[in-house]
């Protein structure tokens, strides 16, 4: 007997990318990674930020409530590159993560140009 579908999908501490988040049911525990394109504090939101995440495969959406925000503030204000684990929330179409883990991983970034990581180049 098979699993369904939605059953198939990376589990926390693995990252899913943009394209597999909407493979994980509403209320699931994921974890996401990617560069942070864009932060928002609007006036309105009382405290809450949201983040847009980009990887190689596209974008993913993450809400952090103020008492994560003051727990992960170094991270949220500063990390150019995030690993975010939380609730995948999905309404109308809408799929964005509720944060309650939010990890640095800037570091990674320098690795990028390691010339023993593989490129992905085809040879020839």
């Amino acid at each position: 007997m098979t699993n369904p579908p939605q059953q198939h999908w990376p589990r926390p501490p693995a990252a899913l990318t943009a394209a597999q988040i909407l493979l994980p049911p509403n209320g699931a525990r994921v974890t996401v990674a990617g560069i942070v394109i864009l932060r928002q504090r609007p006036g309105t939101a009382k405290g809450v930020i949201f983040l847009t995440l980009e990887d190689e495969t596209g974008v993913v959406n993450v809400i952090v409530w103020r008492k994560m925000y003051e727990r992960f503030r170094r991270a949220v204000i500063s990390g150019r590159l995030l690993r975010v684990t939380g609730q995948l929330q999905r309404e109308n179409n809408v799929v964005h993560i509720i944060a309650d883990e939010i990890e640095d991983i800037s570091q990674l970034l320098d690795r990028l140009l390691d010339p023993a990581l593989p490129t992905g180049r085809i040879p020839g």
